[in-house]
């Protein structure tokens, strides 16, 4: 019997072999799929010092490998946008499909695989997509030989087309928590009631913006050319500017220039680049007219209103007196807000969510306090995300800064603090905080106890809030007091006799 070593077609692996040690015999043996690409993607991720990286990649390998395991090839598809996610998916779901592969019985199926991406390729093309997009998708499938059916449908009629003429059961998907479809989501997820059933799969879930980008500069692989021009979250080009945080500022009003978005500090602000109603111009101050309106005009004829809430019973049973209501009130009038309503409500989280769920589509802005913190009675961040309809859940970043503030206390209860409403909160950060303040869609949550941690954390809001652009400040109101030692019988007299007064 020979002892010389078996034909490649053979496939010798011995059963003890680890996964890397199987990927490297193949790829030494020249089997086709496994590209020097692939194995450079792995091999990048192991030998980079980055730990959390390295997490977020073996869990998400993981996902993949557990989906190619529960569906064949034929059944499963990749949603590619062109974006940065889903171009982080596309090369996690080639490695993850290497690996799977290798880790297989040993069998003639890899062998006699091709260099064709083997899984099919959805992409939705609309004609009010970014050129830049549609070039970089067009080039990724023919570098990558990709199985492409472009759909020129809206997306549930296009999965509904595309889901009867083929017998995809599962859909990996790059959707990340803070994504706006995000919102319950699992790893695993079917689609929601009224879509053709299908399977969500979500590999990279729990990434951060942080995350994403520490993937695509260590594995060194290509991406949307509109990242590099200061754009951070792309949608369609009518609602996608470039971030006005990457803006590089000067003073000869030369042509507008962006840092790429890998500089972005905070990844909690990647859709800052999203238009919003009464935003700022990207670089430089509020100009005089927003959204086609003067801001004279918003003054006189769109008042902008906010409502103040303090959660907390020792206020309602008149142990403690809140201080901290007014003069909120005042610092709104500052900037040209009115108050709509001063509430205070219990320690309840259906108190709590039923006064911010009437407030939040009736006002502009929604401050709330109190009831925020490590007790069981703190539970005013849930009743936040009870009241937009979303679960709460672990922000890792929140969590960092926390036991940042508290050391390695951050654990039981404390650790409770670290979850948030998933996928609607944005953390505004600012150097004067030694934790962010929490914002979901319009309502702020504000953590103050004090005049003097009020006037701290309303001066970092307003100046998060402006750099943003979620924020116009209006002219203030004027007050103006006249003392009189007139009775109000006395006061009153002229007001009848002269009624057009009244109206001055």
């Amino acid at each position: 019997m020979s002892s010389a070593q078996p034909a490649v077609g053979a496939w010798a692996l011995d059963s003890k072999m680890s996964t890397w040690e199987r990927v490297t015999y193949l790829w030494e043996s020249k089997v086709p799929v496994f590209s020097k690409e692939l194995m450079e993607i792995d091999k990048a991720i192991r030998e980079c010092d980055d730990s959390r990286l390295k997490t977020k990649y073996t869990n998400a390998i993981y996902v993949i490998k557990r989906a190619l395991a529960l569906y064949s090839i034929q059944e499963v598809a990749l949603s590619f946008n062109g974006g940065k996610d889903s171009t982080v998916l596309l090369h996690l779901l080639r490695a993850g499909y290497v690996l799977h592969k290798a880790e297989e019985s040993s069998s003639q199926d890899v062998a006699d695989g091709e260099n064709t991406f083997p899984i099919r390729t959805i992409y939705f093309e609309t004609p009010t997509v970014f050129p830049e997009i549609n070039s970089f998708t067009y080039e990724t499938a023919a570098t990558y030989n990709l199985q492409m059916d472009i759909l020129r449908l809206d997306f549930k009629s296009g999965l509904e087309a595309l889901l009867k003429a083929n017998p995809i059961r599962a859909i990996f998907l790059g959707v990340r928590i803070g994504d706006p479809t995000a919102v319950g989501q699992e790893q695993f997820s079917p689609s929601s009631p009224g879509w053709p059933p299908f399977m969500r799969v979500n590999p990279i879930l729990d990434w951060s913006y942080r995350d994403v980008w520490a993937f695509l500069l260590v594995c060194k692989v290509r991406y949307c050319s509109l990242y590099d021009q200061g754009y951070t979250s792309i949608g369609s080009i009518h609602d996608t500017v470039p971030n006005a945080l990457l803006c590089i500022r000067n003073d000869n009003n030369s042509e507008q220039k962006f840092r790429p978005a890998y500089l972005l500090a905070d990844g909690r602000l990647e859709r800052s680049g999203r238009v919003k109603k009464f935003s700022a111009p990207v670089c430089g101050k509020l100009s005089s007219v927003c959204n086609g309106l003067k801001i004279e005009d918003l003054n006189s004829n769109n008042m902008l209103t906010a409502s103040i809430i303090a959660v907390g019973d020792e206020i309602l049973f008149g142990t403690v007196e809140d201080k901290l209501g007014s003069v909120l009130c005042r610092k709104l009038h500052s900037i040209g807000w009115a108050t709509s309503l001063l509430a205070v409500t219990r320690n309840d989280i259906d108190s709590v969510a039923e006064e911010v769920e009437r407030r939040k589509s009736t006002n502009d802005m929604v401050f709330i306090y109190g009831g925020v913190g490590p007790l069981h009675s703190d539970v005013t961040v849930a009743g936040v995300a009870k009241a937009f309809g979303v679960r709460m859940a672990p922000d890792e970043e929140f969590e960092e800064h926390l036991r940042h503030l508290i050391g390695e206390k951050c654990t039981g209860d404390k650790n409770e603090m670290a979850q948030l409403p998933e996928g609607i909160t944005e953390l505004l950060h600012h150097e004067q905080l030694p934790v962010p303040l929490i914002k979901c869609h319009n309502v702020v949550i504000l953590t103050a106890t004090n005049v003097a941690e009020l006037d701290l954390q309303w001066h970092c809001l307003i100046d998060s809030l402006k750099s943003n652009g979620d924020l116009v400040l209006m002219a203030p109101f004027v007050s103006k007091c006249l003392t009189t030692t007139l009775s109000d019988v006395s006061v009153l007299q002229p007001f009848l006799r002269y009624p057009f007064l009244i109206d001055m």
